[in-house]
Protein backbone atom coordinates (compact mmCIF):
# COMPACT_ATOMS: atom_id res chain seq x y z
CA UNK A 1 0.00 0.00 0.00
CA UNK A 2 1.93 3.29 -0.88
CA UNK A 3 2.16 6.28 1.48
CA UNK A 4 -0.92 8.22 -0.69
CA UNK A 5 -2.92 5.16 -0.42
CA UNK A 6 -5.68 6.12 2.19
CA UNK A 7 -6.13 3.41 5.18
CA UNK A 8 -9.87 1.49 4.91
CA UNK A 9 -11.27 -1.01 7.42
CA UNK A 10 -14.49 -2.40 7.94
CA UNK A 11 -13.71 -3.10 11.73
CA UNK A 12 -14.13 -0.69 14.16
CA UNK A 13 -11.60 -2.20 16.45
CA UNK A 14 -9.27 -2.54 14.07
CA UNK A 15 -9.91 1.28 13.20
CA UNK A 16 -9.63 1.86 16.57
CA UNK A 17 -6.51 0.06 17.56
CA UNK A 18 -4.51 1.22 14.07
CA UNK A 19 -4.85 4.86 15.73
CA UNK A 20 -3.86 4.14 18.96
CA UNK A 21 -0.95 1.96 17.57
CA UNK A 22 0.06 5.04 15.62
CA UNK A 23 -0.22 7.61 18.53
CA UNK A 24 2.34 5.37 20.67
CA UNK A 25 4.55 5.56 17.96
CA UNK A 26 4.09 9.64 17.39
CA UNK A 27 4.69 9.90 21.66
CA UNK A 28 7.48 8.35 21.01
CA UNK A 29 8.85 10.39 18.50
CA UNK A 30 7.79 13.41 20.71
CA UNK A 31 9.11 12.11 23.68
CA UNK A 32 12.76 12.02 22.44
CA UNK A 33 12.57 14.70 20.91
CA UNK A 34 11.30 18.04 23.53
CA UNK A 35 8.57 16.83 25.48
CA UNK A 36 7.54 20.05 27.36
CA UNK A 37 7.47 21.99 23.70
CA UNK A 38 5.50 19.11 22.01
CA UNK A 39 2.84 18.69 24.78
CA UNK A 40 0.25 20.83 22.81
CA UNK A 41 1.45 19.17 19.65
CA UNK A 42 1.10 15.64 20.54
CA UNK A 43 -2.02 16.43 22.16
CA UNK A 44 -3.99 17.85 19.07
CA UNK A 45 -2.27 15.30 16.93
CA UNK A 46 -4.08 12.36 18.89
CA UNK A 47 -7.50 14.31 19.01
CA UNK A 48 -7.54 14.25 15.35
CA UNK A 49 -5.75 10.47 14.93
CA UNK A 50 -8.78 9.43 17.21
CA UNK A 51 -11.24 11.46 15.73
CA UNK A 52 -10.51 10.17 12.32
CA UNK A 53 -10.66 6.27 14.14
CA UNK A 54 -14.52 7.28 15.06
CA UNK A 55 -15.06 8.90 11.26
CA UNK A 56 -17.18 6.95 8.82
CA UNK A 57 -15.45 5.18 6.03
CA UNK A 58 -16.12 3.42 2.99
CA UNK A 59 -15.32 -0.06 1.78
CA UNK A 60 -16.49 -1.54 -1.75
CA UNK A 61 -18.60 1.24 -2.27
CA UNK A 62 -20.73 0.56 0.88
CA UNK A 63 -20.87 3.06 3.08
CA UNK A 64 -20.78 2.76 6.72
CA UNK A 65 -20.67 4.59 10.00
CA UNK A 66 -17.85 3.63 13.04
CA UNK A 67 -19.98 5.89 15.14
CA UNK A 68 -22.80 2.81 15.82
CA UNK A 69 -19.92 0.27 16.55
CA UNK A 70 -16.93 2.15 18.26
CA UNK A 71 -15.61 2.42 21.29
CA UNK A 72 -16.67 6.57 21.09
CA UNK A 73 -20.02 5.71 20.51
CA UNK A 74 -20.70 3.03 23.56
CA UNK A 75 -18.34 5.80 25.51
CA UNK A 76 -21.63 8.07 25.80
CA UNK A 77 -23.56 5.74 27.03
CA UNK A 78 -21.17 3.81 29.31
CA UNK A 79 -22.26 5.59 32.63
CA UNK A 80 -25.47 4.89 31.86
CA UNK A 81 -25.53 1.20 31.50
CA UNK A 82 -23.13 1.34 34.54
CA UNK A 83 -20.44 -0.35 32.49
CA UNK A 84 -17.77 0.95 34.60
CA UNK A 85 -15.78 -1.17 37.14
CA UNK A 86 -13.20 -0.30 39.50
CA UNK A 87 -10.12 -2.76 40.07
CA UNK A 88 -7.75 -1.92 43.02
CA UNK A 89 -3.92 -2.60 42.97
CA UNK A 90 -1.62 -2.77 46.56
CA UNK A 91 1.13 -0.60 47.27
CA UNK A 92 3.95 -1.90 49.19
CA UNK A 93 6.66 -1.36 51.70
CA UNK A 94 9.79 -1.93 50.18
CA UNK A 95 11.08 -2.10 53.47
CA UNK A 96 8.74 -4.17 55.59
CA UNK A 97 6.71 -6.00 52.62
CA UNK A 98 3.58 -4.20 54.19
CA UNK A 99 0.68 -3.05 52.39
CA UNK A 100 0.49 0.98 52.52
CA UNK A 101 -2.39 1.67 50.65
CA UNK A 102 -3.95 1.14 47.00
CA UNK A 103 -4.78 2.70 43.76
CA UNK A 104 -8.41 2.39 42.09
CA UNK A 105 -8.43 1.39 38.01
CA UNK A 106 -10.74 2.18 35.82
CA UNK A 107 -12.06 -0.63 33.68
CA UNK A 108 -15.17 -0.81 31.03
CA UNK A 109 -16.84 -4.10 30.74
CA UNK A 110 -18.12 -3.50 27.24
CA UNK A 111 -21.16 -5.73 26.20
CA UNK A 112 -20.27 -7.12 23.31
CA UNK A 113 -16.05 -6.43 23.39
CA UNK A 114 -15.78 -7.33 26.84
CA UNK A 115 -13.16 -5.58 29.59
CA UNK A 116 -11.77 -3.04 27.62
CA UNK A 117 -7.97 -2.36 28.41
CA UNK A 118 -8.02 2.11 29.62
CA UNK A 119 -5.02 2.23 26.46
CA UNK A 120 -7.87 1.77 24.81
CA UNK A 121 -10.65 4.04 26.10
CA UNK A 122 -9.05 6.80 28.11
CA UNK A 123 -7.42 8.68 25.22
CA UNK A 124 -11.07 8.31 23.43
CA UNK A 125 -12.60 10.28 26.46
CA UNK A 126 -10.06 12.91 27.10
CA UNK A 127 -10.34 13.50 23.54
CA UNK A 128 -14.55 13.54 23.24
CA UNK A 129 -14.33 15.09 26.42
CA UNK A 130 -16.08 12.97 28.29
CA UNK A 131 -13.58 12.48 31.51
CA UNK A 132 -15.20 14.71 33.60
CA UNK A 133 -18.30 12.72 34.40
CA UNK A 134 -16.25 9.82 34.26
CA UNK A 135 -13.80 11.12 36.47
CA UNK A 136 -16.73 12.07 38.91
CA UNK A 137 -18.04 8.41 38.69
CA UNK A 138 -14.85 7.01 39.70
CA UNK A 139 -14.78 9.42 42.53
CA UNK A 140 -17.89 8.93 44.05
CA UNK A 141 -17.59 4.72 43.40
CA UNK A 142 -14.26 4.87 45.11
CA UNK A 143 -15.51 6.76 48.15
CA UNK A 144 -18.23 4.08 48.45
CA UNK A 145 -16.15 1.17 48.23
CA UNK A 146 -13.52 2.79 51.21
CA UNK A 147 -16.83 3.71 52.95
CA UNK A 148 -17.98 -0.38 52.69
CA UNK A 149 -14.16 -1.36 54.29
CA UNK A 150 -14.15 0.48 57.12
CA UNK A 151 -17.33 0.07 57.75
CA UNK A 152 -16.39 -3.75 57.88
CA UNK A 153 -13.50 -2.97 59.86
CA UNK A 154 -10.73 -3.29 57.80
CA UNK A 155 -7.38 -1.85 58.39
CA UNK A 156 -7.45 1.46 57.37
CA UNK A 157 -5.39 2.85 54.03
CA UNK A 158 -5.52 5.61 51.60
CA UNK A 159 -6.90 5.18 47.92
CA UNK A 160 -5.40 7.13 44.91
CA UNK A 161 -7.74 8.12 42.31
CA UNK A 162 -6.23 9.22 39.15
CA UNK A 163 -7.51 12.69 38.47
CA UNK A 164 -7.10 14.02 34.24
CA UNK A 165 -6.14 17.35 33.79
CA UNK A 166 -9.34 17.99 32.59
CA UNK A 167 -11.22 17.21 36.11
CA UNK A 168 -8.61 19.43 37.68
CA UNK A 169 -9.61 22.65 35.69
CA UNK A 170 -13.70 21.90 35.52
CA UNK A 171 -15.77 24.45 36.85
CA UNK A 172 -17.36 22.24 40.14
CA UNK A 173 -14.01 19.94 40.77
CA UNK A 174 -13.19 20.92 44.57
CA UNK A 175 -16.75 20.99 45.43
CA UNK A 176 -17.65 17.07 44.08
CA UNK A 177 -14.78 16.39 46.26
CA UNK A 178 -16.36 17.45 49.53
CA UNK A 179 -19.43 16.33 48.35
CA UNK A 180 -18.32 12.54 47.97
CA UNK A 181 -16.39 12.39 51.20
CA UNK A 182 -19.65 14.16 52.76
CA UNK A 183 -22.08 11.33 51.32
CA UNK A 184 -19.45 8.55 52.60
CA UNK A 185 -18.54 10.01 55.60
CA UNK A 186 -15.12 9.70 55.01
CA UNK A 187 -12.15 11.61 55.71
CA UNK A 188 -9.80 14.25 53.13
CA UNK A 189 -7.07 11.71 54.40
CA UNK A 190 -8.74 8.52 53.01
CA UNK A 191 -8.06 9.75 49.37
CA UNK A 192 -5.11 10.40 47.43
CA UNK A 193 -5.71 11.81 44.71
CA UNK A 194 -2.96 11.58 41.22
CA UNK A 195 -2.47 14.38 39.14
CA UNK A 196 -0.81 14.65 35.50
CA UNK A 197 2.84 15.65 35.73
CA UNK A 198 1.31 17.95 32.41
CA UNK A 199 -0.83 19.86 34.35
CA UNK A 200 1.71 21.72 36.74
CA UNK A 201 3.93 22.07 33.67
CA UNK A 202 1.11 23.91 32.51
CA UNK A 203 1.11 26.58 34.59
CA UNK A 204 -2.43 27.56 34.87
CA UNK A 205 -3.14 29.53 38.16
CA UNK A 206 -6.30 27.55 38.70
CA UNK A 207 -4.22 24.35 39.47
CA UNK A 208 -2.61 26.46 41.84
CA UNK A 209 -5.53 27.28 43.85
CA UNK A 210 -7.07 24.17 43.28
CA UNK A 211 -4.50 21.85 44.94
CA UNK A 212 -3.70 24.50 47.78
CA UNK A 213 -7.56 24.28 48.75
CA UNK A 214 -7.50 20.36 48.32
CA UNK A 215 -4.28 20.31 50.58
CA UNK A 216 -6.02 23.01 52.90
CA UNK A 217 -8.48 20.43 54.12
CA UNK A 218 -5.97 17.21 54.05
CA UNK A 219 -6.11 15.97 51.12
CA UNK A 220 -3.04 14.28 50.33
CA UNK A 221 -1.70 14.99 46.35
CA UNK A 222 0.51 12.88 44.33
CA UNK A 223 2.15 13.67 41.03
CA UNK A 224 1.59 10.54 38.75
CA UNK A 225 3.74 9.05 35.87
CA UNK A 226 6.67 11.56 36.93
CA UNK A 227 9.65 12.24 34.88
CA UNK A 228 7.82 12.23 31.62
CA UNK A 229 7.16 16.05 32.12
CA UNK A 230 10.46 17.12 32.97
CA UNK A 231 8.82 18.96 36.06
CA UNK A 232 11.53 21.32 37.70
CA UNK A 233 12.55 21.15 41.16
CA UNK A 234 11.12 24.80 41.14
CA UNK A 235 7.57 24.12 40.14
CA UNK A 236 7.22 21.00 42.12
CA UNK A 237 8.33 23.82 45.73
CA UNK A 238 5.28 25.93 44.27
CA UNK A 239 2.38 22.86 44.67
CA UNK A 240 1.74 20.93 47.37
CA UNK A 241 3.00 17.55 46.56
CA UNK A 242 2.97 14.99 48.52
CA UNK A 243 4.34 12.04 46.37
CA UNK A 244 5.79 11.60 43.69
CA UNK A 245 5.20 8.14 41.40
CA UNK A 246 7.94 7.21 39.36
CA UNK A 247 6.95 6.39 35.41
CA UNK A 248 6.82 2.56 34.93
CA UNK A 249 8.52 3.32 31.66
CA UNK A 250 11.81 4.20 33.74
CA UNK A 251 11.05 1.26 36.44
CA UNK A 252 10.83 -1.02 33.31
CA UNK A 253 14.46 0.01 32.30
CA UNK A 254 16.16 0.59 35.99
CA UNK A 255 17.59 -2.90 35.95
CA UNK A 256 19.56 -3.10 32.36
CA UNK A 257 19.55 0.56 31.29
CA UNK A 258 21.93 3.56 33.14
CA UNK A 259 19.89 6.06 31.85
CA UNK A 260 16.91 4.52 33.31
CA UNK A 261 18.52 4.04 36.60
CA UNK A 262 19.69 7.30 36.82
CA UNK A 263 16.52 8.76 36.17
CA UNK A 264 15.25 7.03 38.69
CA UNK A 265 17.28 7.91 41.53
CA UNK A 266 17.52 11.43 40.38
CA UNK A 267 13.62 11.16 40.95
CA UNK A 268 14.29 8.83 44.26
CA UNK A 269 16.92 11.91 45.46
CA UNK A 270 14.54 15.10 44.96
CA UNK A 271 11.71 13.49 46.82
CA UNK A 272 14.02 13.20 49.82
CA UNK A 273 14.47 16.54 49.54
CA UNK A 274 11.50 17.78 49.33
CA UNK A 275 10.31 15.33 51.92
CA UNK A 276 7.77 13.85 49.71
CA UNK A 277 6.96 10.23 49.57
CA UNK A 278 8.71 7.85 46.06
CA UNK A 279 6.57 5.25 44.77
CA UNK A 280 7.63 3.41 41.85
CA UNK A 281 4.77 2.19 39.20
CA UNK A 282 4.67 -0.96 37.21
CA UNK A 283 7.24 -3.23 38.74
CA UNK A 284 7.12 -6.47 36.91
CA UNK A 285 9.89 -8.28 38.16
CA UNK A 286 12.28 -9.42 40.97
CA UNK A 287 15.25 -7.55 39.10
CA UNK A 288 13.56 -4.52 38.90
CA UNK A 289 12.35 -4.68 42.70
CA UNK A 290 16.05 -5.31 44.08
CA UNK A 291 17.41 -2.28 42.24
CA UNK A 292 14.31 -0.11 43.59
CA UNK A 293 15.52 -1.04 47.18
CA UNK A 294 19.40 -0.15 46.36
CA UNK A 295 18.64 3.46 45.40
CA UNK A 296 16.39 3.81 48.13
CA UNK A 297 12.80 3.43 46.74
CA UNK A 298 10.61 3.01 50.10
CA UNK A 299 7.03 2.29 48.24
CA UNK A 300 6.03 0.55 44.87
CA UNK A 301 3.38 -1.55 42.97
CA UNK A 302 2.74 -3.66 40.03
CA UNK A 303 2.28 -6.73 38.78
CA UNK A 304 5.22 -8.19 40.83
CA UNK A 305 3.83 -6.98 44.01
CA UNK A 306 -0.20 -7.54 43.45
CA UNK A 307 -1.98 -7.40 40.48
CA UNK A 308 -5.10 -5.25 39.75
CA UNK A 309 -8.19 -7.23 41.77
CA UNK A 310 -11.59 -7.19 42.46
CA UNK A 311 -12.67 -5.61 46.08
CA UNK A 312 -13.05 -8.81 47.97
CA UNK A 313 -10.10 -9.80 46.73
CA UNK A 314 -8.64 -6.27 48.08
CA UNK A 315 -10.33 -7.21 51.27
CA UNK A 316 -8.80 -10.18 52.22
CA UNK A 317 -5.30 -8.53 51.94
CA UNK A 318 -6.77 -5.94 54.17
CA UNK A 319 -7.73 -8.79 56.73
CA UNK A 320 -4.62 -9.98 57.19
CA UNK A 321 -2.59 -7.25 56.90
Amino acid sequence: MSQNEPFVTDDAANAGEFAQNTLDSIGDTVIGTNPARHVTNSNRVAENMLGWACAPFERGGNVRSLERHSLKDGLHRALERQEFVLRYQPTMNLQTGAMTGAEALLRWRHPQRGLVPPGQFIPLAQAYDCMVPIGRWVLHEACRQVRAWRDAQLVPMPLAINICAAELHSKHFVEDIHAALEATGLQPRDLQLDLPETALLQGSPTTATVLQALAGIGMKLALDDFGTGYSSLNALKRFPIDALKIDRSFVHGVATNTGDAATVSAVIGMGRSLRQRVIAEGVETREQLSCLRVHGCTEAQGYYLGRPMVAEQLARLLKAA
